[in-house]
């Protein structure tokens, strides 16, 4: 009995040592593995420490110096979480470091808030930064601070949504209120408008601008809007397929640009928030002085991914709207946001397969039973389009190949805004052989078409649908009312303007 009870507090007292010895060790490979250097020795960004060291994490006035853990894992408070993440993201960097090359990462994107958002934590920014309002702070600070104190939950906010180059610098960024108008082009500015004695091709030249926008002649005439039920990764709201005419109009050849997004914000933008007055109603225009432009937004934009003939981004509908109705009046002509169906129809350049050139939406797809092992096919959909596949998680210069009108970057890019309401049975009312539709009467949200630089091959096909998700796009905006110009949570929204042809 004494040798069974001797042996049993060896044992333990074994078990108690040898607990001691791991828990030591463990804390010792945890304190060794939550180092910058250990950090960088797996992670290999190439410009994660250089970025990370022109910081206000790094290079401020006190001199106090945040590290990586400190902002990419919960904190220690959280001991579950934390060493869950930490294991979680550790295997991960390792494994990219033994087996993928990572020069052929997009390091870019990695750069961007939607892959940021899950590898920074609210808790974290928090634990350091408790004062929301030091001494100094700006009025737009403690507005934008308040409201997240009141929304971040509810509302899923986030630090980084605001604060992105906190931990990376990023000389592009901007988190304050624009001021000025960037500057457009150094050209000559235009005297008048463009000349159009026919149906044809023209360069608009918007006067007093140096602006000008390429139009293309789109010859109506019927197709099948909608897709077919045996359409690969087709959604319901596509259908039933009906037979639709669209008489001819005059398109943008590509989206609006910013250097033709500036002009009018130029020209127009105000510090008020009463809308302008309804364009062409009861017939009559209202003056040119009359319309009143966007208030500035916080920071720039265009993401720091560059102006010039980028898309201009991130306006809302309304915005897109008063654009069109600046442009008649600058020119003397009509333009307008395209309806659904000269949109499609303009997007299929006269082909009734999934996109306007050959190819399988599923094979093209990313995702999909066992694409992990076979790769999708992205050659021909690459070569046309702007979308996940090659994007780099932002919007590119409209140089893609045209499709058959000659109108670039219909599929993919940036979303484009439509005039109608978005209704999910929209095709289930409308009349077989109808006339150019005009969608319905009314509804909470507008029709945006042609999926953007984050889309799967499946959204980016010709009738693939989907609509403004407004109040989520605003969850950020911390302003009381939310701006009726910018979109905060939205960056692959564009436009592109027709003009109606009135024929001689």
């Amino acid at each position: 009995m004494a040798t069974l009870t001797k042996k049993i507090v060896l044992f333990t007292l074994g078990g108690v040592i040898l607990g001691v010895v791991i828990t030591l060790l463990l804390g010792t490979a945890g304190v060794q593995t939550s180092t910058n250097e250990s950090c960088s020795s797996c992670h290999v960004h190439p410009e994660s420490e250089a970025s990370w060291k022109k910081s206000v994490h790094f290079d401020n006035r006190s001199g106090t110096v945040t590290d990586c853990v400190a902002c990419h894992l919960p904190p220690k408070e959280q001991p579950v979480r934390h060493f869950t993440a930490k294991a979680r993201m550790g295997i991960k960097d390792i494994w990219a470091y033994i087996f993928k090359d990572t020069d052929s990462i997009d390091w870019n994107a990695k750069g961007e808030l939607e892959h940021a958002r899950g590898i920074v934590y609210n808790e974290s920014c928090i634990k350091c930064h408790r004062n929301l309002f030091p001494k100094g702070v700006s009025d737009d600070a403690v507005t934008a601070h308040l409201y997240f104190e009141d929304h971040a939950e509810d509302l899923d906010l986030q630090c980084i949504s605001c604060h992105l180059d906190a931990g990376h610098f990023n000389p592009d960024w901007k988190h304050e209120k624009m001021t000025g108008v960037p500057m457009v082009s150094d050209r000559p500015k235009y005297e008048s408008a463009a000349v159009v004695d026919g149906f044809e091709n023209y360069i608009e030249t918007i006067p007093g601008t140096s602006a000008a926008i390429s139009m293309i002649a789109v010859e109506g005439g019927s197709f099948n809007m909608g897709s077919p039920e045996n359409e690969a990764l087709r959604s319901d709201d596509e259908g039933p397929v009906k037979r639709v005419t669209v008489s001819s109009f005059f398109m943008a050849e590509t989206e609006i640009t910013w250097d033709q997004y500036w002009a009018f914000y130029s020209e127009t933008m105000s510090e008020g928030r009463t809308p302008p007055e309804v364009v062409y109603a009861n017939n009559t225009r209202p003056d040119l002085d009359a319309v009143t432009g966007p208030t500035p937004p916080f920071g720039i934009p265009d993401q720091g991914w560059g102006q010039g003939d980028r898309p201009a981004i991130t306006m809302t509908h309304y915005a897109a709207e008063t654009f069109c109705q600046w442009l008649s009046l600058k020119t003397g002509r009509r333009y307008r946001l395209p309806t659904e169906a000269e949109w499609e129809y303009a997007a299929r350049g006269g082909t009734d397969t999934p996109y306007y050139f050959e190819g399988n939406p599923k094979k093209f797809s990313q995702y999909g039973f066992m694409r992990g092992i076979f790769k999708a096919d992205t050659a021909v959909i690459a070569s046309n389009i702007v979308y996940a596949g090659n994007s780099g998680g932002r919007s590119d210069e409209p140089v893609r190949r045209a499709n058959p009108f000659g109108l670039r970057n219909m599929l993919g890019n940036v979303m484009e805004y439509c005039s109608d309401w978005y209704d999910a049975k929209a095709y289930s009312r409308l009349a077989d052989g109808a006339v150019d539709p005009k969608g319905p009467s009314e509804g909470s949200e507008h029709v945006v078409r042609g999926g953007y630089y984050a889309s799967d091959a499946a959204d980016v096909r010709c009738a693939a649908r989907s609509h403004t998700r407004h109040d989520d796009w605003l969850r950020t905006d911390p302003q009381t009312p939310k701006s009726i110009w910018w979109y905060s949570d939205i960056k692959g929204i564009g436009f592109r303007v027709v003009c109606e042809y009135e024929k001689q």
